[in-house]
């Protein structure tokens, strides 16, 4: 196995530490368009692992807009797999030159939604990944597997929703996604910033448009965004966290695969965090239509998405700033084997300052980035293996979980919590 990793970013920086602990692959080619950061991670890997590790790494500029430097790519370094690591606006472009390079391809954000021209917040438009798996049949065709949305959420939430209908459930009323933490980040005098622990550009998209849900009398609709707040009970110490729906892609693709009466995806923001959120839609500056300003060089055409990322600390910068936990996890409720109401909440918790200490990673990026190399280990050895544009819910669950957790695999234990069926959002007193 051969990877091309787009970009060496915050999760892409993981990804490559990560990899380093296993051999499953014979090369990693890590590519950035500012090359210099890819270098810097494989410095890294040669001081920490040593020269035989790090020369199974090698690094190339690329310009994640232009799907034919993709294909390129590819064939130069005789690549099998490319794994996606930028943000979703280059995923048609990556997505594309590694078909035409008929190569297999992985990602862990699938290409964007546009709201529906009428009535954005009753009914879907273009739904996340919709244009990649109208695709499917073509990748199908092809012999080539585009394994989409496999980083943590979605991802290994997709994998959680698998392994509850497959071993835990006889009926599933709701899958709902609960992402939530108490993480916060200080300047150098010790104060609380605003600082978000993943791309900004990300997080408006996800934050700002209309959420979508799913349900079998209704299919696919929407609602205002930061609607239907609730607070949750997280595990290992967060504690109580408010969150509210947003839109994210495994409501999008859970349907498909697993037999529910709803799905929904519920972000623990805060309303500090909303609150900028709201500010950043009033002022315009969510925007992505370049604008022209002025500059000490002469008008430039700039996107005020892009500007609000510039003036914000990098997400991989910021680790050593960060404290606190973030947990993924997803929330099933149903019945169990014997008939029995059941609530389940199968999670897993990265500590800020364990991944720092052992990859000099940030929690929730480093919590993203084990999931995608989980996935190319598993269709290294066969275990996994399909044809078309599928997401992680295709796939047998147990290999997943297994690898994940073991000694001799990616040492990441992962949780089933028992919830009150009659009251799911909070612990249990006995486990406070």
């Amino acid at each position: 196995m051969r990877i091309l990793l787009v970009g060496a970013g915050g999760v892409g920086n993981a990804i490559a530490k990560i990899a380093a602990t296993r051999n499953f692959y014979e090369q990693i080619v890590v590519s950035d368009y500012n090359q210099s950061r890819a270098d810097e991670v494989i410095e890294w890997i040669r001081k920490r692992h040593g020269d035989e590790i790090a020369s199974k790494f090698i690094s190339a500029k690329i310009d994640a807009g232009s799907a034919a430097n993709v294909t390129d790519l590819c064939r130069e370094h005789g690549i099998t797999h490319v794994l996606n690591a930028v943000e979703p606006k280059f995923v048609p472009t990556v997505f594309s030159g590694a078909f035409s390079a008929n190569v297999h391809y992985l990602d862990m954000a699938m290409s964007l939604s546009e709201a529906h021209p009428d009535d954005p917040f009753h009914k879907p438009g273009i739904k996340l990944g919709d244009q990649q798996f109208a695709l499917s049949e073509q990748w199908e065709r092809a012999g080539l597997l585009a394994l989409v949305g496999i980083g943590v959420e979605p991802g290994l939430s997709n994998v959680f929703a698998r392994y509850a209908q497959d071993h835990l459930f006889s009926e599933i009323d709701e899958v709902s996604v609960k992402d939530g933490g108490n993480l916060v980040v200080r300047d150098e005098a010790g104060n609380e910033i605003f600082a978000p622990s993943f791309s900004i550009w990300t997080t408006i998209e996800e934050c700002l448009n209309p959420p979508v849900l799913w349900s079998k009398d209704k299919g696919f609709y929407t609602t205002m965004p930061f609607s239907e707040p609730e607070v949750f009970e997280f595990p290992e110490g967060i504690g109580a966290v408010e969150c509210v729906n947003v839109e994210h892609e495994e409501v999008t693709m859970l349907p498909a695969v697993i037999n529910a009466n709803k799905f929904s995806f519920k972000y623990g923001l805060g309303n500090e965090f909303i609150g900028i959120l709201k500010t950043l839609h009033a002022l315009g500056l969510d925007q992505t239509k370049p604008h022209r300003v002025r500059s000490a060089q002469g008008p430039v055409d700039v996107s005020p998405r892009d500007m609000v990322a510039a003036v914000l600390p990098d997400p991989a910068t910021i680790g050593p700033r960060m404290t606190g936990k973030t947990c993924a996890g997803v929330l099933v409720t149903g019945k169990d084997h014997d008939g029995k109401l059941r609530a389940t909440y199968l999670y897993h918790v990265a500590d800020n300052e364990w991944t720092m200490e052992n990859y000099e990673s940030q929690a929730v990026v480093w919590q993203t980035a084990f999931n995608p190399l989980i996935a190319l280990e598993l269709l290294a050895t066969g275990v996994w293996q399909g044809e078309g544009v599928l997401g992680p819910e295709s796939f047998d669950a147990k290999p997943f979980l297994d690898l994940m957790s073991s000694s001799t695999g990616y040492q990441q234990r992962w949780f089933a919590q028992e919830r009150l069926p009659a009251q799911p959002l909070a612990l249990p007193e006995s486990l406070i």
